[in-house]
């Protein structure tokens, strides 16, 4: 791509350098407003300066939890290529060529070289609207779900000490009013799946893996159907679950890891579900004993499990049919 715009973002303001490779020129802009109005004079922006259409650019962001979401909403909208970056992957881009400061416009310039040199990114497109509903809901859930557990730890103190009666009843309150709206949020994920009747199959197809509930295929679909994966190790490795080898001549050896790059919720629940399966999934149960067999750690085979019911749930998505046992090893 030889027009690429690379936009840092923060809560409230964006970035831009602009690298034009056929005249090998940068433009830069700074702080321009982090809101539709914002935005939008930055695309006008780059394609004064560009002098091409917008799909004829590609703009890069870095994942900055849901700041970045309304910009690339916006420049996808115009026809623009939008790639959104791993923070990780562009700060070591950036200092493998020698970029060791670190500020906004530097971030910019980076993040505008790490696209155009970039073959093998993988373009965004916007979610679905329900794949976005189902996200905030299952998010909202997990919130709710920690303010109960630490109003249920207070409550547990509170037992164990001298605490006045209105604390008490406060305590009391609140975990009763948190328990029933975490109910009512859960009830309304089982009402959005009943008016997606499309999503719903899929949710059921994804729970006939042994070992994956109702928590795993609501973030599997939300990972899965949320971006546009070309093969299942590319979903993997945007879940941090592909496995990170430092090995240097003969002397230099660290035992592998997982990357843990991406949703950590979505990795706490895949760990549960490998757990599950390595124990009542024949299929995947084989997959962990032989792992044991060849001398794996116990943790280093539940990531393998993890790793593969993801590849699981790629092909089963894929290819719209429910989990075959016999295909395990085609999942891989």
């Amino acid at each position: 791509m030889t027009i690429t715009l690379g936009v840092d973002v923060s809560k409230a303001k964006l970035d831009a350098a602009l690298w034009l490779a056929q005249r090998r020129k940068w433009y830069t802009k700074a702080k321009v407003d982090n809101q539709l109005a914002g935005v939008r004079q930055l695309l006008n922006w780059m394609g004064a300066k560009a002098g091409v259409s917008a799909s004829e650019c590609r703009v890069v962001l870095e994942a900055t939890g849901v700041y970045h979401e309304t910009a690339a909403q916006i420049f996808h909208d115009a026809g623009c290529e939008v790639v959104i970056a791993n923070p990780k992957r562009v700060r070591d881009y950036a200092k493998g060529r020698g970029l060791l400061t670190k500020n906004d416009a530097v971030d910019a310039r980076a993040l505008a070289r790490y696209g155009a040199e970039g073959d093998e990114l993988v373009a965004w497109a916007p979610p679905p609207p329900e794949i976005r509903t189902l996200r905030a809901l299952v998010a909202r859930v997990d919130t709710v779900s920690q303010d109960l557990q630490r109003e249920e730890n207070r409550w547990e103190k509170a037992q164990a000490i001298e605490t006045p009666s209105t604390v008490r009843d406060s305590l009391q309150r609140s975990i009763t009013g948190l328990r029933a709206e975490r109910e009512r949020l859960l009830q309304a994920i089982d009402d959005h799946y009943d008016q997606h009747p499309p999503l719903k199959r899929e949710r059921d197809q994804l729970k006939t893996i042994p070992g994956v509930g109702d928590a795993s295929a609501h973030r599997m679909l939300c990972l899965l159907k949320r971006h546009h994966f070309q093969s299942a190790r590319q979903a993997a490795a945007c879940a941090g679950l592909i496995p990170i080898e430092f090995v240097s001549g003969t002397s230099v050896y660290k035992r592998p890891h997982l990357s843990k790059q991406g949703d950590p919720r979505l990795r706490a629940t895949l760990y549960m579900a490998a757990i599950v399966a390595s124990r009542h999934n024949p299929a995947l149960r084989k997959v962990y004993l032989d792992l044991i067999a060849r001398g794996k750690s116990k943790m280093s085979a539940l990531g393998a499990i993890m790793r593969r019911l993801v590849h699981i749930a790629f092909g089963i998505l894929k290819h719209q049919t429910p989990f075959n046992p016999a295909l395990v090893s085609k999942y891989a």
